[in-house]
């Protein structure tokens, strides 16, 4: 029979079988479809939450560069050489700061803008005017008061409406409209207070622009025709090259954002190629199923001529073409659901959304799940052609040894490998994705291992004097035992449940749970340099008020580590956010009173020498650097260069006022300066702390803890309903994979509990000896699980999602009570049904 005969009788055989029905491959399909779906929906968020960025990448940033500096201005030069190399600038200067209105106080993100700002996008305000009207000085009407716009949480915050007057810093502003759309707000992901828009002209009225003021410069430049970011950036650079400025291009609009959607995005990545994989096992079992119940029809093939080739063909056909339909069903859930929850939020979102239907990430969940299918399919057709046709009819399809021949075994092989490698070259992140891989054989491996090893175990065991209990025990070892796919399929869904919910765990125990009892009621900055003693004293007359830290504050940026340019430094990437932008520093002759030294030692109180710096350790050992090495700082466009005197461990979970780059003063001497400061006090005494500070301190700003916590929670929140979504998908998967093992194992099943009838055992007996052996294999499962989640959840933690590592053993405990469970209620209700059936019948067809 030549190939193309063949292929057609395979097609008109697969073609009437199905018309039978999906008896078989429900579980198959369900697998395949919640594996697709869940890989569908983690491609089409991601794309649409960077389609967004990259389409308004432009408004976001405010220019085709931006070019920022920390605690000053640029100078006359400086300015004279950026308008004359770009078509049009935009100045905009962005700072904390208080506003109050009557006794009501808000921190707000103070933003003062020229009369060119936005150089891209428009802003929108209500009532509807342009932005000048709203910001103008001089109106009759308004007896020439600074207008001013907000968001309007903070009309509500601070109880006024548009027309009313807020007070900032020395000066009262009238808000004359609400911020509607800002078109570069988005520039990270937590924010600490509204959004309050000045004219730049206000900015000095307010008297907050005191000698080291925290505040950032951002001059926004649009480029001549053909201008490229690249080589303009390295022209600026070139020609300030001590300048310290921050160059940004479209492409990093909204860093913080776009780090936010990696991170998150890498997570769902794993808990979407996790639900793949189970239900790939979940797929494995379902043809195993069904070959099973297949056999007298593949039997009577065999025994009318077919060859082997013909009848893996079939049963392949019918498996691609039922592949077919769960992947659609998967791409249609996959990409249908977010598409939705995005149409119904927008608008709503902190984030521009690009809502639409994206082929790229819909096509590689279609060949992820095709691959899959293969892969887990391949190994039971292969092992189906060698059987005999007299085994065939005693039903040894279902049994779960034998090898098929070499040529399906490295079909297998190949298909997973282009399944591993598609994986690795569509993942955001393809290390983390290889790691996945390579994390996915070795626990499959271990699985399998451990379940020969539980099958050992129990061949070796004395026999037990109760029935029950011995039949339980060689239950797990006979030939057929259903042990090592329980094992594999549900110690697979039961890793990456453990995993989850240990990530979970850890999510919220960053904020809520690490937290020590004792954390400072405000960080007040910006008080200035010659008021601290004071501010002091403003403090210390508030009833209720304890401790009182304060020290010097400055920004600075990294610009080399030991001599290597900090762009060609090889950083860690758990260091990589100390080098992306300015830094807080300090200087101090004394050490920090609870300083933790890991090498080194503290400078003399009156050391006057070469600059030394005391660094925190994790910095150290993400920069490759140690004891007498330098790190060089740009600190107001002066360069520093400082070496290493002593390492410090933080723990910067614990809410610390420490700071991971501390100099010795003279390394600071003269530079500008304010001063910051960490006020614990009781919750009662919060509001009258607030209000003495500010009333008296017009340009200090007091960040209260409980609200920048709550924001960080309130984003770590988002993360762990992700979390929980990828767990519920996990649970089903594995519940759908768990069902599937056991209907592969129910031939047998019938089998041996018709014998245990003729013998005389009863129903209840016959149960209970089923219960004892599924529970001992959900138990072993579950420690063997638990082990390796644990690991898993440790390493998505720390490498991936950047969270400090703690284990809830009560929530590993938890979710392996719920794997025992689910184990004994789907093994139960997989056997009951079986123990109602009637003896007589399948004594005769054996």
């Amino acid at each position: 029979m030549t190939v193309g005969r063949r292929l057609a009788l395979a097609w008109r055989l697969a073609r009437r079988e199905l018309r039978g029905g999906l008896s078989g491959f429900r579980v198959f399909l369900a697998s395949l479809a919640l594996g697709v779906a869940a890989i569908a929906a983690v491609g089409t968020l991601s794309a649409a939450v960077i389609g967004g960025l990259q389409a308004d990448a432009r408004a976001l940033l405010g220019g085709d560069l931006e070019i920022q500096l920390s605690q000053r201005s640029p100078d006359a030069a400086e300015t004279a050489w950026l308008r004359g190399q770009a078509t049009q600038v935009s100045e905009v200067i962005e700072m904390r700061a208080m506003a109050r209105a009557g006794d009501a106080r808000a921190l707000v993100e103070l933003k003062a803008v020229d009369g060119a700002y936005p150089l891209v996008g428009r802003i929108e305000v209500d009532p509807s005017q342009p932005l000048s009207e709203s910001l103008s000085e001089v109106l009759a009407e308004r007896d020439g008061t600074w207008g001013a716009v907000a968001e309007a949480g903070l009309l509500a915050k601070l109880g006024v409406a548009v027309g009313d007057r807020v007070r900032l810093g020395e000066t009262e502003v009238e808000v004359r409209g609400a911020i509607a759309r800002e078109p570069d707000r988005v520039t990270n992901v937590i924010s600490f207070g509204p959004r309050l828009m000045v004219a730049a002209g206000a900015l000095a009225d307010t008297g907050l622009m005191q000698p080291g003021s925290l505040y950032r410069h951002n001059t926004r430049v649009l480029l001549p025709p053909g201008g490229e970011p690249g080589p303009w950036a390295a022209a600026a650079r070139e020609a300030f090259p001590a300048a310290g400025w921050q160059i940004r291009d479209a492409s990093a609009a909204a860093p913080g954002v776009r780090r936010f959607v990696d991170r998150l995005g890498m997570f769902l990545t794993f808990a979407g190629l996790s639900a793949l994989l189970v239900g790939g096992l979940g797929v494995a079992n379902a043809v195993r199923h069904y070959l099973a119940g297949k056999s007298e029809t593949i039997a009577t093939l065999k025994c009318l001529g077919a060859p082997g080739a013909l009848i893996v063909d079939v049963y392949l056909i019918q498996v691609l073409m039922l592949a077919a339909g769960g992947i659609l069903a998967g791409l249609i859930l996959g990409a249908g659901l977010p598409l939705a929850a995005l149409a119904l939020l927008e608008g709503r979102l902190p984030i521009p959304v690009a809502v639409g239907l994206y082929p790229a990430p819909l096509l590689t969940a279609a060949a992820m799940g095709l691959l899959t299918a293969l892969t887990f399919a391949i190994w039971p057709l292969g092992r189906a052609r060698n059987v005999p046709a007299a085994g065939l009819f005693r039903g040894a399809v279902a049994d779960g040894h034998g090898r098929p021949r070499l040529g399906y075994v490295l079909a297998a092989l190949a298909s997973a490998a282009a399944l591993a490698a598609l994986t690795v070259a569509s993942a955001y992140n393809p290390g983390f994705a290889a790691w996945f891989v390579l994390g996915s054989v070795a626990t499959l491996a271990i699985l399998r291992l451990a379940a020969h090893l539980l099958m050992a175990l129990a061949a070796r065991l004395p026999r037990p004097r109760r029935a029950a209990l011995r039949l339980a025990v060689t239950g797990l070892h006979r030939p057929d035992a259903p042990t090592p796919s329980v094992v594999v399929s549900l110690g697979a869904g039961l890793t990456v449940l453990v995993a989850i919910a240990l990530i979970d765990s850890n999510t919220r125990a960053q904020i809520g749970e690490r937290l020590p009892e004792s954390v400072p009621a405000f960080f007040f900055i910006d008080i200035p340099a010659g008021q601290g003693e004071a501010f002091d004293a403003t403090v210390a007359a508030v009833p209720g008020v304890g401790a009182v830290e304060r020290v010097p504050s400055l920004r600075g940026r990294i610009v080399a580590i030991a001599g290597v340019p900090v762009d060609r430094a090889p950083v860690a990437a758990d260091a990589a956010w100390a080098v992306r932008g300015d830094r807080a520093l300090t200087y101090s002759g004394k050490a920090p009173p609870d300083a933790d030294f890991v090498a080194g030692r503290w400078w003399p109180e009156d050391y006057a020498g070469p600059p030394l710096l005391s660094l925190d350790a994790g910095l150290a050992a993400g920069f490759g650097v140690d004891l007498g090495d330098t790190i060089t700082l740009n600190v107001l466009g002066r360069e520093i260069t400082a070496e290493i005197a002593s390492l410090r461990q933080i723990d910067w979970h614990a809410v610390p006022f420490d700071f991971a780059m501390i100099l010795s003063p003279a390394g600071l001497a003269g530079a500008p300066h304010s001063d910051i400061a960490a006020v614990y006090a009781p919750e009662e005494a919060e509001a009258a702390l607030e209000r003495a500070v500010t009333d008296r301190f017009a340009s200090v700003s007091a960040i209260r803890t409980r609200e920048a916590l709550s924001a960080v929670t309130d984003l770590l929140d988002r993360i762990a309903w992700a979390i929980r979504a990828a767990a519920a998908l996990t649970l089903a998967a594995g519940a759908l994979v768990l069902a599937g093992a056991v209907a592969a194992d129910r031939r047998s099943r019938t089998f041996e509990a018709v014998v245990f009838k003729v013998l005389g055992a009863t129903r209840g007996r016959i149960a209970g000896t089923y219960l004892v052996e599924y529970g001992v294999l959900g138990m072993v499962t579950a420690a063997i699980a638990a082990g390796l989640g644990t690991a898993v959840g440790w390493a998505v933690s720390v490498w991936v999602m950047d969270f400090a590592w703690s284990v809830r053993w009560d929530i590993v405990a938890f979710t392996v009570a719920i794997c025992v469970a689910l184990t004994l209620a789907v093994g139960f209700a997989g056997t009951w049904r079986i123990l109602g059936q009637k003896a007589a019948p399948h004594l005769r067809n054996e």
